[in-house]
């Protein structure tokens, strides 16, 4: 495949770093966006071989504006996009009937309506050129209740019902639409479990591990590729057969 021009959100850290690296090793354009910047985009920014094919914005997916001007910035340094994977995301726990209605907003603020924000601005650019993939990143546990996460799991679950409608919507204009849901990973998104709530996590995953980062971006790319073309409205599960 040809060098591609790649949006990945939430690129400043953890799962979204690992999806910059990999797409930058592919030989791709890449552009990310996140809330914040990181030592990680720092870096990259800073090496000079990177700069025609490496762009970061501090940009919040909540404020439609900034999305739209990201995107057709990106747009105007190389083209419509050719991949966009909307991986930025947050997480809040606690039940339902204490949990306070700034981080209700916050969760699906950020996760569900920033999402379709900046889905909607890639869309339009790539409905222009007849092409296009679009990879969401949601979780297992918007497939399997998990107690303390109702509103991420409603968010995830949210982008999962997203991919399968904006599959049929996009289809025929040849966009393909998937989800990948990750199960636990050894990101900032696990440090606050303990010791032992990990080992059961192990336990209880056939594989007898956490999943990495590149367990995940490995699967991006593959839906990202030639090897993907046929394969939308699918959502491909990477729990090392947690949920199985």
């Amino acid at each position: 495949m040809s060098e591609r021009v790649v949006i990945i959100t939430g690129g400043s850290r953890g799962l979204g770093a690992d999806l910059v690296r990999s797409f930058l090793e592919s030989g791709d354009k890449v552009a990310t966006c996140s809330r914040s910047g990181s030592p990680f985009l720092d870096g990259l920014a800073a090496d000079q071989s990177l700069a025609p094919r490496f762009f970061s914005s501090v940009v919040d997916i909540c404020d439609r504006e900034a999305v739209e001007s990201f995107v057709g910035e990106v747009n105007q340094r190389w083209g419509a996009p050719d991949v966009l994977v909307n991986n930025a995301g947050v997480a809040r726990e606690g039940v339902l009937g204490l949990m306070g209605s700034d981080d209700i907003d916050t969760v699906i603020d950020l996760n569900l309506k920033g999402t379709l924000h900046i889905s909607r601005a890639a869309v339009r650019k790539m409905l222009t050129a007849g092409s296009g993939r679009i990879i969401n990143i949601s979780s297992v546990v918007g497939i399997s209740g998990y107690q303390g996460l109702s509103v991420y799991s409603a968010t995830k679950a949210g982008l999962d019902g997203m991919t399968r409608s904006l599959a049929r919507e996009l289809g025929p204009r040849g966009i393909t639409v998937n989800s990948v849901a990750p199960g636990y990973l050894t990101t900032e998104m696990s440090h606050g479990l303990t010791d032992t709530q990990l080992e059961q996590i192990r336990r209880r995953t056939p594989l007898g591990r956490l999943g990495s980062p590149a367990d995940v971006s490995s699967a991006v790319q593959f839906l990202a590729s030639d090897a993907g073309t046929f394969i939308t409205g699918h959502v491909l599960v990477m729990d090392g057969g947690l949920t199985a």
